[in-house]
């Protein structure tokens, strides 16, 4: 299957969902929390910094997702039904979204709550809309349209961060009473968006198109037997494990430095929000350039020579973010820089690897299923980052040798890429 207005239909759910990546993951939330959050804060028992019990908290939500995507996934593939799991975890993410408006400095727990909602729901909407692309384009379409989509979520999700900057600088001028009420109407306007645009996607987006006529009973356990068949053929790929050993081990690195950067400027480096904002924004827009710059280079070299040259630079930037110093007079410009060089290559490598990862599937009807397990492993490599990350913070309370830490993880996922045999799929 290719139809045009299939897949841009598909490309359009990163315009959709973005918003909450960038809103409420990257940019406004977290400066918000910080504001709001107490430097300490008891929690089982214990004393923990507020960045810490953050970085906690999504951990959490990414060992829901963890938990439960596998086996909702190999039941989506039995009933044929990829589409309305992808409804449901679209819908559950952005009600949190909106319900975030509520969140303020008397309900720390509440808004900690709602945050790891929406974050199982962005997430666990991935797994199905990943899944569509296997079915919808041919192998030698999926790195331009895996590209696509990237594009059109920073662009939309700049254009909202944008207006809710507007909002929140001027919050007079919109009607709200100060900065922290225009804040939380940016978190309502990211959830509408979100479920609003993504109405396109579901529209158009093909419903089982294998034509699976499942039986009325036993989806639970019938499910499960789709995900170990699915599991067992994983582990006879060998390329395809090989590059998820990879692809675990630089997602540590790329998904923290995603969730966490904001937190870094902030607290480390005590830049002002109005420059952590702007450094997200030339990330934003790097990005976009980013993504098609590494689908031209895997058309080019093919998409592990593109997968190489990425890690190496994500590395790079572990490196120089140790080198960065609050009393450096210029640090707001380095920080800018070190912005940039993270926009050329996120976009790049999440579009790559998606797109690797479904060239080299094998034929199969069970695409949510494998979809699963690579989401399943950015979400543990999530977890580890993220507790790695957080536990270091409390150990040294130095986020420095955190985000130096990190490259020692994408060092092992670059050995990793060099087991992989080559092959027409990805070279």
């Amino acid at each position: 299957m290719s139809d045009k207005r299939v897949k841009n239909a598909w490309a359009f759910y990163d315009w959709a969902n973005s918003v909450y990546s960038l809103v409420i993951s990257t940019a406004i939330f977290p400066i918000y929390y910080n504001s709001v959050a107490q430097e300490k804060i008891h929690f089982l028992g214990a004393d923990l910094e507020s960045a810490t019990l953050y970085s906690y908290s999504l951990a959490f939500s990414f060992l829901i997702v963890a938990v439960i995507s596998p086996f909702l996934s190999g039941i989506a593939d039995y009933a044929g039904n990829k589409k309305g799991f992808l409804k449901f975890f679209a819908w559950m993410g952005s009600l949190a979204c909106m319900s975030l408006f509520f969140f303020d400095a008397d309900n720390i727990f509440y808004g900690l709550s709602m945050s790891v909602l929406a974050s199982v729901g962005f997430w666990g909407s991935l797994v199905f809309y990943n899944a569509f692309l296997p079915e919808i384009a041919k192998p030698e379409e999926q790195d331009s349209l895996s590209a696509k989509g990237f594009s059109l979520g920073y662009i939309g999700s700049s254009l909202l961060l944008i207006l809710n900057l507007v909002m929140i600088s001027l919050p007079e001028t919109f009607g709200f009473a100060d900065t922290a009420a225009a804040t939380r109407f940016s978190f309502l306007l990211v959830g509408v968006w979100w479920i609003g645009f993504a109405q396109i996607t579901f529209r158009r987006l093909p419903t089982n198109v294998h034509h699976r006529k499942p039986k009325e009973d036993g989806y639970i356990w019938r499910g499960f037997r789709e995900l170990k068949s699915v599991a067992k053929q994983l582990n006879e790929a060998g390329n395809l494990r090989k590059f998820l050993y990879s692809f675990f081990f630089y997602s540590i690195g790329v998904q923290t430095v995603i969730l966490l950067a904001s937190l870094f400027g902030d607290q480390e480096l005590e830049l002002e929000s109005g420059k952590l904002i702007a450094t997200i924004l030339i990330i934003q827009f790097v990005g976009i350039a980013g993504a098609n710059l590494f689908a031209f280079l895997s058309r080019k070299w093919g998409n592990l020579q593109s997968l190489k040259i990425s890690i190496v630079v994500w590395g790079l930037i572990c490196v120089l973010a140790y080198l960065l110093s609050k009393d450096d007079p210029w640090v707001e410009y380095k920080f800018y820089a070190i912005g940039g060089l993270v926009g050329l290559v996120m976009g790049g490598i999440q579009a790559i690897s998606r797109s690797t990862y479904s060239k080299l599937l094998p034929e199969t009807e069970s695409s949510a299923s494998f979809f699963s397990f690579f989401d399943v492993t950015e979400k543990v490599a999530i977890i580890c980052g993220t507790f790695v990350y957080g536990l270091l913070i409390q150990l040294t309370g130095d986020m420095k040798a955190s985000a130096l830490a990190l490259s020692v993880f994408f060092l092992i996922g670059f050995l990793q890429i060099l087991r992989i045999r080559k092959g027409k799929e990805v070279f």
